[in-house]
Protein backbone atom coordinates (compact mmCIF):
# COMPACT_ATOMS: atom_id res chain seq x y z
CA UNK A 1 0.00 0.00 0.00
CA UNK A 2 1.18 2.84 -0.89
CA UNK A 3 2.00 6.48 1.13
CA UNK A 4 -1.24 8.84 -0.60
CA UNK A 5 -3.39 5.17 -0.25
CA UNK A 6 -2.20 5.40 3.55
CA UNK A 7 -2.86 8.94 3.99
CA UNK A 8 -6.42 8.81 2.16
CA UNK A 9 -7.07 5.39 4.58
CA UNK A 10 -6.15 7.48 7.70
CA UNK A 11 -7.75 10.70 6.94
CA UNK A 12 -10.96 8.03 6.34
CA UNK A 13 -10.83 6.55 9.49
CA UNK A 14 -10.17 9.62 11.70
CA UNK A 15 -13.59 11.32 10.22
CA UNK A 16 -15.73 8.17 10.24
CA UNK A 17 -14.42 8.26 14.27
CA UNK A 18 -15.09 11.87 14.88
CA UNK A 19 -19.00 11.64 13.03
CA UNK A 20 -19.17 8.64 15.21
CA UNK A 21 -18.14 10.28 18.95
CA UNK A 22 -20.30 13.20 17.42
CA UNK A 23 -23.32 11.21 16.84
CA UNK A 24 -22.85 9.36 20.12
CA UNK A 25 -22.32 12.90 22.05
CA UNK A 26 -25.25 14.25 20.42
CA UNK A 27 -27.28 11.32 21.43
CA UNK A 28 -26.07 11.04 24.96
CA UNK A 29 -26.04 15.12 25.38
CA UNK A 30 -28.47 16.94 23.48
CA UNK A 31 -31.34 15.44 21.47
CA UNK A 32 -32.38 11.42 20.92
CA UNK A 33 -34.82 10.44 18.95
CA UNK A 34 -37.47 7.76 20.44
CA UNK A 35 -40.37 6.30 19.03
CA UNK A 36 -43.79 6.05 20.91
CA UNK A 37 -44.75 2.61 21.43
CA UNK A 38 -47.74 2.09 23.97
CA UNK A 39 -51.08 4.45 23.71
CA UNK A 40 -50.82 5.53 27.49
CA UNK A 41 -50.25 9.24 26.08
CA UNK A 42 -53.06 8.75 23.25
CA UNK A 43 -54.39 11.62 22.22
CA UNK A 44 -51.60 14.01 23.18
CA UNK A 45 -49.16 11.08 21.23
CA UNK A 46 -50.24 8.07 18.99
CA UNK A 47 -48.64 4.96 18.97
CA UNK A 48 -46.17 5.05 16.06
CA UNK A 49 -45.08 8.88 16.74
CA UNK A 50 -41.40 9.43 16.40
CA UNK A 51 -40.17 12.61 18.32
CA UNK A 52 -37.81 14.05 20.02
CA UNK A 53 -36.83 15.04 23.18
CA UNK A 54 -34.29 17.72 24.43
CA UNK A 55 -31.82 16.27 27.25
CA UNK A 56 -30.43 20.10 27.65
CA UNK A 57 -33.44 21.65 29.63
CA UNK A 58 -32.74 19.30 32.69
CA UNK A 59 -29.27 18.32 32.15
CA UNK A 60 -27.50 16.68 29.69
CA UNK A 61 -26.04 13.32 31.09
CA UNK A 62 -22.80 10.77 30.38
CA UNK A 63 -24.66 7.08 30.19
CA UNK A 64 -22.78 4.52 29.63
CA UNK A 65 -24.41 0.62 30.22
CA UNK A 66 -23.38 -2.76 29.32
CA UNK A 67 -27.11 -4.73 29.47
CA UNK A 68 -28.27 -4.04 32.94
CA UNK A 69 -24.69 -3.01 33.94
CA UNK A 70 -24.50 0.45 34.32
CA UNK A 71 -20.66 1.58 33.74
CA UNK A 72 -20.36 5.54 34.37
CA UNK A 73 -23.76 8.06 34.93
CA UNK A 74 -23.12 11.59 35.35
CA UNK A 75 -25.71 14.50 35.18
CA UNK A 76 -24.87 18.16 34.21
CA UNK A 77 -26.52 21.25 35.41
CA UNK A 78 -29.94 21.54 33.61
CA UNK A 79 -31.66 24.84 32.83
CA UNK A 80 -34.25 24.38 34.87
CA UNK A 81 -36.08 21.28 36.90
CA UNK A 82 -39.21 19.43 35.68
CA UNK A 83 -42.26 20.96 35.79
CA UNK A 84 -45.97 20.17 35.85
CA UNK A 85 -47.50 19.98 32.30
CA UNK A 86 -43.88 18.73 30.91
CA UNK A 87 -44.24 15.36 29.28
CA UNK A 88 -41.07 13.74 29.89
CA UNK A 89 -39.02 10.60 28.75
CA UNK A 90 -37.52 8.07 31.82
CA UNK A 91 -36.10 5.34 32.97
CA UNK A 92 -38.68 3.12 34.40
CA UNK A 93 -38.13 3.05 38.09
CA UNK A 94 -39.05 -0.73 37.97
CA UNK A 95 -36.35 -1.55 35.00
CA UNK A 96 -34.23 0.89 34.62
CA UNK A 97 -33.35 -0.32 31.36
CA UNK A 98 -36.35 0.63 29.95
CA UNK A 99 -37.84 4.26 28.85
CA UNK A 100 -41.21 5.38 29.51
CA UNK A 101 -43.41 9.02 28.34
CA UNK A 102 -45.61 10.30 30.83
CA UNK A 103 -46.71 13.83 32.09
CA UNK A 104 -45.11 15.28 34.85
CA UNK A 105 -48.37 16.55 36.89
CA UNK A 106 -46.78 17.44 40.16
CA UNK A 107 -43.54 17.85 41.94
CA UNK A 108 -41.91 17.98 45.18
CA UNK A 109 -43.71 18.60 48.22
CA UNK A 110 -47.17 18.77 46.49
CA UNK A 111 -50.01 16.85 47.20
CA UNK A 112 -51.62 14.51 45.02
CA UNK A 113 -55.02 12.49 45.33
CA UNK A 114 -57.57 11.60 42.55
CA UNK A 115 -60.78 11.01 43.19
CA UNK A 116 -63.67 9.64 40.74
CA UNK A 117 -60.97 9.65 37.86
CA UNK A 118 -60.13 13.12 38.65
CA UNK A 119 -56.56 14.60 39.57
CA UNK A 120 -56.68 17.13 42.68
CA UNK A 121 -53.18 19.19 43.33
CA UNK A 122 -52.64 20.40 46.57
CA UNK A 123 -56.59 20.22 47.00
CA UNK A 124 -57.49 22.00 43.79
CA UNK A 125 -58.81 20.14 40.48
CA UNK A 126 -56.16 20.19 37.58
CA UNK A 127 -57.39 22.05 34.53
CA UNK A 128 -55.91 19.05 32.13
CA UNK A 129 -58.13 19.45 28.51
CA UNK A 130 -55.65 16.52 27.10
CA UNK A 131 -56.74 13.86 29.36
CA UNK A 132 -59.28 10.85 28.12
CA UNK A 133 -60.73 8.05 29.54
CA UNK A 134 -61.60 4.99 27.78
CA UNK A 135 -63.62 3.05 30.73
CA UNK A 136 -66.75 4.30 32.28
CA UNK A 137 -65.78 2.21 35.08
CA UNK A 138 -65.05 4.08 38.37
CA UNK A 139 -63.17 1.71 40.73
CA UNK A 140 -63.48 2.04 44.27
CA UNK A 141 -60.86 3.38 46.71
CA UNK A 142 -58.87 0.42 47.78
CA UNK A 143 -59.72 -2.05 45.23
CA UNK A 144 -56.96 -0.15 42.68
CA UNK A 145 -55.20 3.25 42.29
CA UNK A 146 -56.18 3.99 38.69
CA UNK A 147 -59.59 6.03 39.19
CA UNK A 148 -58.96 6.75 43.34
CA UNK A 149 -55.32 7.58 44.69
CA UNK A 150 -53.87 9.24 47.62
CA UNK A 151 -53.61 11.64 48.99
CA UNK A 152 -49.71 11.66 48.87
CA UNK A 153 -46.96 14.27 49.27
CA UNK A 154 -44.39 14.08 46.55
CA UNK A 155 -41.41 13.57 48.28
CA UNK A 156 -38.06 15.77 47.79
CA UNK A 157 -36.30 15.54 44.34
CA UNK A 158 -38.92 13.52 42.65
CA UNK A 159 -42.07 13.78 40.22
CA UNK A 160 -45.65 12.32 39.74
CA UNK A 161 -46.08 11.29 36.00
CA UNK A 162 -49.11 10.51 34.53
CA UNK A 163 -50.02 9.40 31.27
CA UNK A 164 -52.71 11.33 29.17
CA UNK A 165 -54.61 8.02 28.56
CA UNK A 166 -55.85 7.26 32.72
CA UNK A 167 -57.48 4.47 31.86
CA UNK A 168 -54.75 2.70 30.13
CA UNK A 169 -51.27 4.15 31.77
CA UNK A 170 -48.99 2.39 34.03
CA UNK A 171 -47.72 5.56 36.04
CA UNK A 172 -46.93 7.28 39.50
CA UNK A 173 -50.10 5.97 40.62
CA UNK A 174 -48.77 1.99 40.47
CA UNK A 175 -45.01 2.30 41.25
CA UNK A 176 -44.97 6.10 42.78
CA UNK A 177 -43.38 9.46 42.71
CA UNK A 178 -40.11 9.44 39.92
CA UNK A 179 -36.76 10.40 41.45
CA UNK A 180 -35.46 13.30 39.13
CA UNK A 181 -32.29 11.35 38.74
CA UNK A 182 -33.67 9.20 36.26
CA UNK A 183 -35.01 11.55 33.96
CA UNK A 184 -34.06 11.60 30.59
CA UNK A 185 -35.20 14.88 28.86
CA UNK A 186 -38.27 16.97 27.84
CA UNK A 187 -39.94 15.94 24.67
CA UNK A 188 -40.09 18.94 22.63
CA UNK A 189 -41.60 17.41 18.87
CA UNK A 190 -42.87 15.04 16.55
CA UNK A 191 -41.18 14.55 13.28
CA UNK A 192 -42.72 11.30 11.96
CA UNK A 193 -46.09 9.39 12.66
CA UNK A 194 -46.18 6.07 11.49
CA UNK A 195 -48.05 3.08 13.58
CA UNK A 196 -46.28 0.27 10.68
CA UNK A 197 -49.75 -0.69 9.23
CA UNK A 198 -51.51 2.41 8.22
CA UNK A 199 -50.55 5.04 5.72
CA UNK A 200 -47.94 7.98 8.00
CA UNK A 201 -50.35 10.16 9.51
CA UNK A 202 -48.89 13.56 7.68
CA UNK A 203 -50.88 15.37 9.83
CA UNK A 204 -49.00 14.61 12.88
CA UNK A 205 -45.79 15.79 11.71
CA UNK A 206 -44.05 18.88 13.42
CA UNK A 207 -47.59 19.17 15.44
CA UNK A 208 -46.73 20.96 18.95
CA UNK A 209 -46.52 18.40 21.55
CA UNK A 210 -48.57 20.22 24.68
Amino acid sequence: MNRKVKSELSEWIRTLVIGIVFVLVFRSMVAQAYQIPSGSMEPTLLVGDYIFINKMVYGPEIDIHIGKHELLHHRFPGFRKPKPGDIIVFRYPVDPTKDFIKRCVAVEGQTVQVKDKVLYVDGKRRNEPYVTHVDEHDIPAGQYPRDNFGPIVVPKDCIFMMGDNRDNSLDSRFWGPLPVSLVRGKTIFRYFSWDGHHWPLLSQIFRPIR
